[in-house]
This record gives C-alpha cells, structure tokens and sequence, in this order.
C-alpha cells in the first residue's frame, strides 16, 4: 500500500486558513454581543457556536476552491 505524504507548506497553509476563519467567528461573536447588548460571558459560554461557525465558513471557503479549481481544469481543458 503506497502512503500518501502531505506537504509541510500545504498542512501550513490549510491551518493558516483554518485559524482565520476561527478569527473571523470570534469577530462575529464579538459584533454580536455588541449590537445585541448582549453579556461578555457570552464570549465563553457560546464557543461551540464559533466551532461551529469556524467549521462551516471554512467548509464555504473550500467549496469556492472547488469550484475555481473546477472551473479552470475546465478551461484548460476546452483551450486545448
């Protein structure tokens, strides 16, 4: 059986990605308490929330590369 090597900048690069879009929830939360008035306690109690979030904005980010990367072996391939 042939192992499957992943390489260190590509595992970088998704953590990276990853690790954004985990910012990008907490913002979100962080927007939402403050229009809502909301308590800060909320920043703790609703983290599987922003997991959640995180997961599903970074689910989003992998289907817009899909289809870019799609759409372009597409191209190529009508071009030639």
């Amino acid at each position: 059986m042939k192992d499957i090597v992943v390489k260190e900048k590509v595992i970088r690069r998704e953590l990276i990605l990853l690790g954004l879009m985990l910012l990008v929830a907490f913002l979100m939360n962080v927007y939402a308490i403050l229009v809502h008035q909301g308590q800060w306690s909320e920043l703790l109690s609703q983290l599987h929330v922003v997991g959640l979030l995180t997961l599903f904005l970074y689910g989003l980010v992998l289907l817009v590369r899909l289809i870019y990367w799609g759409g372009r072996a597409v191209w190529k391939r009508s071009v030639s």
